[in-house]
């Protein structure tokens, strides 16, 4: 459904039922990160940042490994200092499950 099909429909709600559509629509949108996305498919539908195919967690992961920053950035070229700083916040708001996703990618 487009928006400009919506919008017949938006104009005949309650103010009650616009209130819970407003509702319903901020959370859905606090579920967004700056920089990170998630898309089905690519890299199993794990956080990744924009404009690559580089997961969350295993940005994580060097950086648990001692990796600097300036390490990662020379070592992934398309990466900039500021996805760096979106990972982290991401991976700090999201312990469980980039430790998951750790997990379940080491090799034995």
């Amino acid at each position: 459904m487009t928006l400009k099909e919506l919008e017949p429909h938006l104009a005949a709600l309650s103010r009650a039922e616009k209130a819970e559509v407003v509702q319903r629509l901020a959370l859905d949108l606090a579920n967004t990160w700056p920089g990170i996305e998630k898309t089905p498919g690519v890299v199993g539908g794990a956080a990744c940042i924009v404009r690559t195919r580089i997961p969350v967690w295993m940005l994580e992961n060097y950086r648990r490994l001692g990796w600097s920053e300036a390490r990662l950035l020379e070592n992934y070229p398309t990466l900039r200092a500021a996805d760096l700083v979106n990972a982290w916040a991401y991976a700090d708001t999201h312990r469980e499950e980039i430790e998951q996703a750790i997990k379940e990618n080491e090799v034995d």
